[in-house]
């Protein structure tokens, strides 16, 4: 018993070691991306009780395995993906707790990430079976705090190669990111006037990419650059971009107008921070030695 034991760790760590764990743990970001994505999707078109209320099967082929018109696949394949960022994120867990050489920082992220994992499918189950405001509010916000949580601690395990051009590189995507949620949002402020399925999509990209951006920005300034004030300028506009991403989204916005605009000025103020960073960035990187 005590030979397979120790016939198996081998096995898994030459697994890991061939693949890599800091790619292991960038699939899995991707697949909780794409997982939350679809997940929008599926809200925006009214897929998610288009398999018939069915959980976890659908309403089509064997069993019910399998969706029988367009709305449900939306929905199904927002599962199938779901499944494959649980498996990602499982593995991933093995592999920080039982590799030595993973940062117990990132290890400590990843569990978290991972204990969350069963609450946000007993939530996406909900969504399902009720299908309330409060239910899709708190299955939206738990994935959003998966998905940092793993952006942290893959940028944690890239962080040796992050240089200062990528600081400002982030920087600067999320400075592009910031008007393009403001043109997307349901906001009379904003550029569209159909907010379709497609542009509820494109805007919780922007989210994510907004999210994205500031998590590296802010890590890779800290190993990177000697600044405070760059410091506190990244600090203030992550609270910035979690208030942006709030107010972006529609349940929010009908509560009362006035929201409207505080999130168009807020926004503003996050793009002005952006471009200050930019410039602080670069400034330090001309001073480094």
């Amino acid at each position: 018993m005590s030979s397979t034991s120790h016939a198996s760790r081998p096995t898994f760590r030459s697994l890991i070691d061939r693949f890599g764990f800091r790619h292991l743990l960038a699939t899995t970001l991707v697949l909780v991306s794409a997982t939350i994505l679809l997940g929008i999707a599926a809200k925006a078109t009214g897929s998610g009780l288009a398999c018939n209320a069915n959980w976890p099967r659908c309403d089509g082929g064997p069993f019910n395995l399998f969706p029988a018109s367009l709305p449900s696949f939306y929905e199904w394949i927002h599962r199938f993906v779901a499944m494959f960022a649980g498996f990602a994120i499982i593995g991933s867990a093995i592999a920080a707790w039982r590799l030595p050489s993973v940062d117990r920082r990132v290890t400590a992220l990843i569990v978290l990430g991972t204990l969350l994992t069963p609450v946000q499918v007993a939530l996406g189950r909900e969504t399902v079976t009720q299908y309330t405001l409060d239910i899709l509010s708190l299955h939206f916000w738990t994935a959003i705090l998966i998905f940092s949580m793993f952006a942290v601690a893959t940028v944690l395990v890239w962080e040796s190669s992050l240089t200062a051009g990528a600081v400002t590189g982030a920087l600067g995507f999320g400075l592009v990111a910031v008007p393009l949620h403001v043109a997307l949002s349901p906001t009379d402020l904003g550029l569209v006037t159909d907010y379709s399925p497609t542009v509820q999509l494109l805007q919780y990209a922007a989210t994510l990419a907004l999210l994205a951006a500031i998590i590296v920005a802010t890590m890779g300034s800290r190993r990177r650059f000697d600044d405070r004030l760059l410091r506190w300028l990244l600090s203030g506009s992550a609270v910035l971009v979690l208030a942006v991403a709030y107010l972006g989204r529609r349940t929010v916005m009908t509560y009362s107008p006035a929201l409207d605009g505080l999130y168009v000025a807020l926004a503003a103020v996050l793009a002005v921070a952006f471009g200050a960073g930019i410039y602080r960035s670069r400034t330090a990187a001309t001073r480094s030695p």
